[in-house]
């Protein structure tokens, strides 16, 4: 009898660990080769890892929701074979060492992609009161006689302290820089794809701790969500901004146009259109801030993200050069968008880009909201439900259709005045939806 340590191999380029989602074995198993014994989240999709050998289970590493890196031992098997074998890298030969030591176990079979996945950035804030629990990574620890990974890893002050905030080991990721260094973008792309988790990796554990009370373990695309959007209110200093808007005359041009190409246009690509024409007098607004730079970038180009509710959570698909369409093409990407975000076909480059972004909660949307900054963007213009209230016009009441615009601005970068002269150009574009196509 030996012990067979098998360890999470390379699941695909860029691949620096994965999420456990579901043991399908447990302690003292006896399984087969090529028996599913895992399954693993990656950035880009759930996969099902098949067993290297014929053996026992003595021991499996992490719970659902944990983080093992790759080349970290994922499982141990008592087998049959004479003599101790190591793991062997999938799609991998042995090395030659491993050669003149004895044969050992043939490559483990690829792993088979068990579901696809696009994801991405949230906005919806967490609910009131409830703390996420930080993911628990489950690398070896080194040497006492060594030094900290942290303080091994190249890179500044600043992503040290937004990794350590964030809970992100600095060892996982990959420096562009010189030596190895990890530059702001390598921190970002981190981010960024570890959004592009499916939902089926954020199956939650439940722990039921009595009648009234039940511990879920937050993980997945909610853990990521809930990281990004702590560290955004968490260094942005939030200036919000509300106002109403009449949108009668809007509301009549949208009727108009939906009867007569029978189509379903809703309010947003009327705002994304009216927000594009404000922006041209208010460049500080569609601007990203690169925080290790300390440089504001203006973007002259308009990337418009669309915050979209999906099983997963909040995500934000982006419509690139939305400057460059007309309504009905800018009305047609962003359905598609929504739709792909909705059922986990949205690429990378579908969800990542946005240079400033439009929340709505379409008819939940209340009186008013305080959307969280999309960071690294500067800016986001909230939508509230349109009702129908009695207004002062002409010097006489009539009944109006009116809409509340809710808006958040990162200060550092935005004057108070300029933003809230932001939103009054676009509401003046909005009251006379003509001026929108002028």
């Amino acid at each position: 009898m030996s012990r067979y340590e098998f360890k999470l191999p390379d699941l695909g380029e860029g691949t620096v660990d994965a999420e456990i989602v579901e043991w399908k074995v447990k302690v003292g198993d006896r399984v087969k080769e090529e028996d599913a014994i895992v399954d693993v989240m990656t950035e880009k999709a759930t996969i099902e890892v098949p067993s290297p050998v014929t053996g026992t289970v003595v021991s499996t590493t992490g719970e659902p929701g944990d983080l093992v890196p790759v080349g970290a031992v994922l499982i141990v098997f008592e087998t049959d074979a004479k003599a101790p074998a190591k793991t062997v890298p999938v799609d991998a030969t042995p090395a030659p060492a491993a050669k003149a030591a004895g044969a050992p176990p043939r490559a483990v079979p690829a792993p088979k992609a068990a579901v696809a996945s696009a994801a991405p950035k949230q906005n919806a804030p967490p609910k009131s009161g409830a703390q996420p629990k930080q993911v628990r990574s489950v690398a070896p620890k080194p040497p006492a006689s060594t030094q900290t990974s942290a303080q091994r890893v190249l890179t500044s002050p600043l992503i040290r302290r937004r990794a350590r905030e964030a809970g992100i080991d600095l060892t996982d990721l990959q420096g562009s820089g010189t030596d190895g260094r990890i530059t702001q973008a390598d921190f970002d792309d981190f981010v960024n794809r570890a959004e592009a988790k499916p939902k089926t990796a954020a199956k939650a554990t439940a722990k039921p701790t009595g009648d009234d009370v039940e511990e879920v373990k937050v993980i997945g695309v909610r853990r990521v969500i809930a990281q990004r959007l702590s560290e955004s209110k968490r260094t942005i200093p939030h200036f919000a901004y509300v106002e109403e808007v009449d949108v009668t005359a809007l509301e009549a041009l949208r009727a108009h146009l939906n009867a007569e190409r029978q189509a379903n246009l809703t309010y947003l690509p009327f705002l994304g259109l009216a927000l594009i024409r404000a922006l041209v007098d208010f460049p500080q607004c569609n601007a990203h801030y690169d925080a290790e730079r300390g440089v504001l970038m203006k973007h002259r180009r308009v990337h418009l993200g669309v915050a979209t509710q999906t099983p997963d959570g909040l995500k934000v698909p982006v419509v690139h050069d939305a400057h460059a369409l007309s309504l009905w093409d800018l009305a047609h990407e962003i359905r598609r968008l929504a739709d792909a975000a909705r059922d986990n076909s949205a690429t990378k480059e579908d969800l990542t880009g946005s240079t400033i972004t439009i929340t709505s909660l379409g008819r939940l949307g209340g009186i008013m909201s305080t959307p969280i900054i999309n960071a690294p963007e500067v800016a986001i213009i909230g939508v509230n439900k349109a009702v129908l209230r009695p207004m002062i016009a002409d010097g006489a009441v009539a009944v109006r259709l009116m809409m509340n615009l809710s808006s958040s601005f990162d200060h550092r970068f935005v004057d108070g005045y300029d933003a809230a002269a932001l939103v009054q150009a676009l509401k003046g574009y909005l009251e006379q939806p003509a001026t929108i196509f002028i």
